[in-house]
């Protein structure tokens, strides 16, 4: 271990014990709220691209699982975590975070008061930020920070780059899914209901989707910024109302902004777990894992089709919408396969009828 450096955007400097690979890493800083699942955040193909402070104090305890990832490896550019803990106490765990972060090339801090930091976050909006060896200059860090840019091609590097296939026994359906950064968790809810799924990459032709005979569509949760794939847009009006679309998390964005409506930058997005949604259908609430930077203007919602069902009852953001005409829904946050919100999936396969195949 080596000592490093936390240098924010807007100049504070947190010093701390480095952990994982030994190098230096610009990116934009988000926060993650969750208690437990830390595999499941730093493996997920939203966070590609961002350097995380984890909220809660101690990061490690139980180590990494196999069978726990969300994608092939760890996605985030660095970690900042109050204590890191070396040695993992659970009987399923097969590596330790710190040899997993070494091998994917993921830079670490400790020993930094990350309430601090989430706090400034919280108060000055995101922002760019580097984790330093602890004797590069903070001039030097401060220009390299300024000099990053938040890259526009995000989802093309974590998109799928061909086709691939999730199938299940006795299946009913067959799904298409548009890969803008899938998560494991998603194909195996479709899975477990009764679901033969087929990825696609982002940018893949209507003929390529509909070769393949879907009877729903669905759209993945990804990163970045929605406007830099609006490419993809002509290719869900062309879908819509040929068949059920289900999208999640920047799947919805997409959908919002095929259907006209415009969308902005959060201040600070969402990111963890226990994130209260009020379904505007039967007036609950619904606790969520949210993982977004971008939001919907409600406004602009009124001159389309789509008609919202849930909102964010913390700060109003509408974190669902549908078209019951045409059979799409979408959610802002990633449904769980238990929780207040695993029936998104259900309503989904409601929708493709009762078709059954052979």
């Amino acid at each position: 271990m080596n000592n490093k450096k936390l240098v924010l955007e807007t100049g504070e400097v947190f010093e701390g014990v480095g952990f994982g690979a030994n190098t230096e890493r610009c990116a934009e800083l988000i926060y993650n709220t969750s208690v437990v699942g830390y595999q499941e955040a730093l493996s997920d193909p939203s966070n590609l691209e961002y350097i995380m402070v984890m909220g809660y104090p101690v990061i490690g305890s139980y180590g990494l699982t196999d069978e726990d990832y969300e994608s092939d490896g760890l996605t985030i550019s660095g970690l900042v975590v109050r204590e890191y803990s070396k040695y993992p106490s659970n009987f399923r765990y097969t590596h330790e975070l710190a040899e997993k972060m070494d091998e994917n090339g993921v830079p670490g801090i400790s020993g930094v008061d990350t309430r601090e930091i989430v706090r400034i976050i919280k108060e000055k909006g995101s922002m760019s930020a580097m984790i330093a060896n602890i004797d590069t200059p903070t001039e030097e860090c401060l220009k390299k920070i300024k000099e990053y840019s938040v890259p526009k091609d995000v989802v093309s590097k974590i998109s799928t780059k061909k086709v691939w296939y999730s199938r299940t026994l006795n299946y009913k359906y067959t799904i298409a899914c548009i890969d803008l950064g899938l998560k494991r968790s998603l194909i195996k809810m479709l899975k477990d209901l009764s679901c033969n799924v087929v990825v696609v990459p982002y940018n893949a032709p209507i003929e390529t989707i509909m070769k393949y005979k879907p009877d729903g569509i669905f759209i993945s949760d990804g990163p970045s910024n929605p406007y830099d794939i609006s490419n993809i847009i002509d290719t869900i009006n062309e879908l819509k109302g040929k068949m059920p679309i289900l999208g999640v998390g920047l799947g919805q964005e997409i959908i919002e902004l095929a259907y006209g409506a415009k969308l902005y930058k959060q201040k600070v997005g969402h990111n963890g777990c226990n994130i209260p949604v009020r379904n505007l259908k039967n007036n609950k609430i619904e606790i969520t894992s949210q993982n977004d930077q971008y939001a919907v203007d409600e406004e602009s919602l009124k001159n389309t089709q789509l008609k919202p069902t849930h909102k964010n009852v913390i700060d109003g953001i509408i974190t669902g919408v549908e078209d019951t005409k045409n059979k799409v829904i979408a959610v802002q946050y990633n449904p769980a396969p238990t929780g207040d919100d695993d029936y998104v999936f259900a309503r989904f396969i409601k929708l493709l009828g009762g078709k059954k195949n052979a």
